[in-house]
């Protein structure tokens, strides 16, 4: 319940104080990257149910891979995590979390070991207990293990150590992408049980 009031207090704070940046961006997407500005996708949350994730918009609509249709602009905003702020609206209504395991796509539940799908057993979040550990420069293994260890263990301590955290690794933008690739490899799941 803490979390729950916790989640609704600071979204609704940032999203008032963070509407002028909002506004900005929104012209700035539409000015670079052209529309929608915002992008939407199902992802899985809680128990699996999907919902619309909400994010500003970094690639452009070409032909290619990730990288191609990555463009300048685009890149910043995931440096950046700017590209994360449409999420306080997800987190506001119930979607999601500020912190927990990172919501996937949601062709990869098929995917889950048993013990990987307990991620869902909490509210996905914007920030979670893998992205402070490695982000997207560490292996799907690693990731998951990491999002196990949080649904085992969170408090709201450990919460506001995440987020705290997860300021640090913004500004000094680490662990953005996988080697050689513009976000990260898709995850074709594994044999661990």
């Amino acid at each position: 319940m803490l979390k729950r009031l916790f989640d609704i207090f600071v979204s609704s704070v940032a999203l008032l104080i963070l509407s002028p940046i909002f506004c900005l961006l929104c012209l700035l997407v539409y000015i670079f990257m052209g529309s929608p500005i915002i992008f939407i996708q199902v992802r899985p949350g809680l128990n699996g149910k999907l919902f619309n994730i909400y994010k500003f918009r970094t690639m452009v609509d070409i032909v290619g891979d990730d990288s191609a249709r990555l463009n300048s602009f685009g890149s910043f905003l995931r440096k950046s995590s700017l590209d994360e702020l449409p999420g306080l609206w997800n987190v506001l209504k119930g979607d999601m979390s500020l912190v927990g395991p990172r919501p996937l796509l949601s062709q990869y539940l098929h995917l889950y070991s048993k013990v990987q799908a307990s991620r869902h057993n909490v509210r996905p979040g914007i920030t979670g207990w893998a992205q402070v550990n490695g982000r997207n420069a560490i292996s799907w293994e690693q990731k998951f293990e990491l999002d196990v260890w949080y649904v085992e263990n969170q408090t709201f301590c450990l919460d506001i150590r995440i987020l705290l955290l997860t300021v640090k690794k913004v500004l000094i933008k680490e662990g953005i992408s996988a080697d050689g690739h513009a976000t990260i490899e898709p995850f074709r799941g594994n044999n661990n049980e």
